[in-house]
C-alpha cells in the first residue's frame, strides 16, 4: 500500500494536517505531527528488526505516545497486545510466554523490575517510553528515526486482549477477521452507529488501553477526524473541566467514575457547563436505575446509552437514550447478526421472562484462545453460541436484562441468591456509594451473606443502619447477615469490583472457592 485511504491518519495528515488529534494536560499533536512521529517510529522499530506479523505489547497508561505506537503499528502490520500495567513481573512473564510475543513496550516507572519477565523468552526489542534502563531502548531514539519512506497502513492493528482471569488463568482473546464477512461488515457498523459520534465533535478517553473500549474509543476517533482529549487518571471535578474546557460531545465511562462525579458537592456541579455533551456511554460494570436517573437529570435526558459485551464475542447489545426510563435495569436489543440464548441449569433453552445463563452468537465470537485448543461444549456450542457467564433473560420485546454473574451466585440452604439484587437494595441508602455482595462459608447452610460498603465522600453511616434499610426491600434471607464499611472497595482500572479479593480471606484453606 502506497497511498492513503480514507478516514486514516495518512488521509487526516494530508486533507487537515493542522488539525488537533490528541491532546493530554499540555502536549498535543496534530495529524500532521501524529502521522509524521508514527512514521519515524515504524522505521526505528524496523531497523531493530520488527517485521510484519510480530506481536507488540503495549504496557501504558492512557498516554499521547500510545495513538503513535499504534499508528506505527498498523503501518507495520503488526498485532497489538494490550497489557494491563498493573500486572506484576510473574503475571507478565505469563502473558508473554503464552502470547509468544517479540516486542515489549512500557511506560514504567522502573522498567528493570520487568526484567525477570523476559527470561527464556523471544523478546526482539523492550522499549521504555519514560525511563532509561538497562535492557530497554529509549522511546525517544526509536522516535529520532527518519520519517522517509512514509508508511501506509492497511487496517488498524489487530488487538489481542487477555480476560482478567477471575477464573483460572488469564487467556487471550485475538477477534477473527470479519472486514470480508458481509454479516461482519452490517454488524460492526450497527456497533459504530451506537457510538454516536459524528464528524466535528470532540472525544474525552478515561476508559484504560488494556481494554477493548480504550482502543476502540481512539481508533473511532481517529475514523472521525476528531480530536481526543486524554486524561491519564480518572479525578471527578477535572473530567467536568475538560469536558467545559474542550466542549466535549462524547465520553465513555463505567459506573464508578459517574458516581464519583455524582458525589461532588452540588455547588462544583452546578459551577460546570456540561451542556455539549451529546452522547454518554456506560457499561463493563452493573448500573443501578438510581445512578442512570441521576446521570440523565445532570447531563440531560437524551445522551445516555448503555452498551453490553464481552471479550470473547465483542458487543452483544445496546440500550438508546429513549428507552432508558422505558426500559429500566435492561441492557438493550441486541446488535444486528447477534444471536442471544438463555439456557437453564441442563443446557436447555429458556421461555421469554426467565432467567438462566446467557449464551450468545456474534459475527466476532471466537473458537479458540490464542494459542490454545479449540473451545470445548461447555464454553462454545455446536451452533456457535458461547457461555459469556452471566446470569440474565429475555422480555417479551426481546430486551435483555442482566441479573447477575453466574458465579458470584450464592447457594444458600440450597436456595439461590444473587448478588446484584441485595447490591441494588444497599445502595438506596443515601450515604452508600458503592456495594459488593459475596458468600461467605457457614456451616449450616453452605454459604452465607456477606455486605461490603464504601461510603460517600463526607458521609456517616453505621453497618446496622445499612442493614437496617434493606428489611424492606429484600426477603430475609437475602439480607445480608453481616456488613463491613471499607474506606474503598477493590477494583480493576475498568471499575469492575473484584469480588474474589473480598473471597480469599474466607475461603482460604477451604474445600472450594465460590
Amino acid at each position: 500500500m502506497s497511498t492513503a485511504q480514507a478516514n486514516t491518519v495518512e488521509a487526516w495528515a494530508a486533507s487537515n494536517p493542522s488539525g488537533l488529534a490528541f491532546i493530554e494536560g499540555d502536549r498535543r499533536l496534530t495529524w500532521a505531527e501524529l502521522n509524521e512521529k508514527a512514521n519515524s517510529l515504524a522505521n526505528g522499530m524496523a531497523a531493530k528488526g520488527v517485521v510484519a506479523g510480530d506481536i507488540v505489547v503495549l504496557r501504558t497508561q492512557i498516554r499521547i505516545e500510545w495513538p503513535i505506537l499504534s499508528e506505527a503499528l498498523a503501518k507495520l502490520d503488526c498485532c497489538l497486545l494490550a497489557l494491563n500495567w498493573r500486572l506484576t513481573p510473574t503475571e507478565t512473564q505469563y502473558v508473554l510466554s503464552n502470547s509468544r510475543a517479540k516486542v515489549f513496550v512500557c511506560d514504567d516507572e522502573d522498567p528493570s523490575a520487568l526484567l525477570p519477565a523476559f527470561d527464556g523468552l523471544p523478546i526482539k526489542l523492550a522499549v521504555s517510553i519514560d525511563r532509561p534502563a538497562p535492557g530497554f531502548v529509549d522511546f525517544a531514539d526509536l522516535l529520532n528515526a527518519s520519517a522517509e519512506p512514509a508508511r501506509f497502513a492497511n487496517s488498524r492493528p489487530p488487538l489481542i486482549l487477555y480476560t482478567s482471569g477471575t477464573t483460572g488463568l488469564p487467556k487471550g482473546v485475538a477477534k477473527p477477521p470479519i472486514e470480508s464477512d458481509p454479516a461482519g461488515i452490517e454488524y460492526l457498523a450497527d456497533v459504530a452507529r451506537t457510538r454516536r459520534g459524528e464528524v466535528g465533535g470532540v472525544n474525552l478517553l478515561t476508559l484504560p488501553l488494556h481494554h477493548g473500549a480504550g482502543p476502540s474509543q481512539v481508533w473511532n476517533a481517529i475514523r472521525l477526524g476528531n480530536p481526543t482529549i486524554l486524561l491519564r487518571r480518572f479525578d471527578p471535578e477535572r473530567a467536568l473541566q475538560l469536558i467545559q474546557q474542550y466542549r466535549v460531545t462524547n465520553w465513555v465511562g463505567v459506573p464508578t467514575m459517574y458516581k464519583r462525579i455524582a458525589a461532588l458537592p452540588r455547588a462544583v456541579l452546578d459551577s460546570y457547563d456540561a451542556s455539549s455533551i451529546r452522547a454518554l456511554s456506560v457499561g463493563a460494570a452493573p448500573v443501578s436505575y438510581e445512578l442512570k436517573k441521576w446521570i440523565i437529570e445532570y447531563f440531560g435526558p437524551s445522551v445516555l446509552g448503555e452498551g453490553y459485551g464481552a471479550t470473547e464475542v465483542g458487543m452483544i447489545s445496546y440500550l438508546p437514550p429513549e428507552m432508558q426510563e422505558k426500559k429500566p435495569g435492561s441492557s438493550g436489543l441486541p446488535h444486528k447478526h447477534v444471536d442471544i440464548s438463555i439456557r437453564g441449569s441442563e443446557g436447555r433453552e429458556l421461555p421469554r421472562n426467565r432467567s438462566g445463563e446467557i449464551w450468545v452468537r456474534t459475527p466476532l465470537t471466537i473458537h479458540a484462545y490464542l494459542n490454545g485448543q479449540p473451545l470445548g461444549p461447555d464454553t462454545l456450542d455446536a451452533n456457535g453460541f458461547f457461555r459469556v457467564g452471566d446470569v440474565g433473560m429475555l422480555d417479551d420485546e426481546g430486551y435483555l436484562f442482566i441479573t447477575d454473574r453466574a458465579k458470584d451466585m450464592i447457594i444458600s440452604g440450597g436456595v439461590n441468591i444473587y448478588p446484584a439484587e441485595i447490591e441494588a437494595a444497599i445502595l438506596r441508602h443515601p450515604d452508600v456509594q458503592d456495594a459488593a455482595v459475596i458468600g461467605i462459608p457457614d456451616d449450616e447452610f453452605g454459604e452465607q451473606v456477606m455486605a461490603f460498603c464504601e461510603l460517600k465522600p463526607g458521609h456517616t453511616a453505621s453497618e446496622s443502619a445499612i442493614l437496617d434499610s434493606c428489611r424492606d426491600h429484600l426477603a430475609s434471607y437475602k439480607r445480608p447477615k453481616k456488613l463491613s464499611i471499607v474506606g474503598e472497595l477493590p477494583r480493576n482500572t475498568m471499575g469492575k469490583l473484584l469480588k474474589r479479593d473480598l473471597r480469599e480471606p474466607f475461603w482460604k484453606g477451604k474445600d472450594r472457592n465460590i
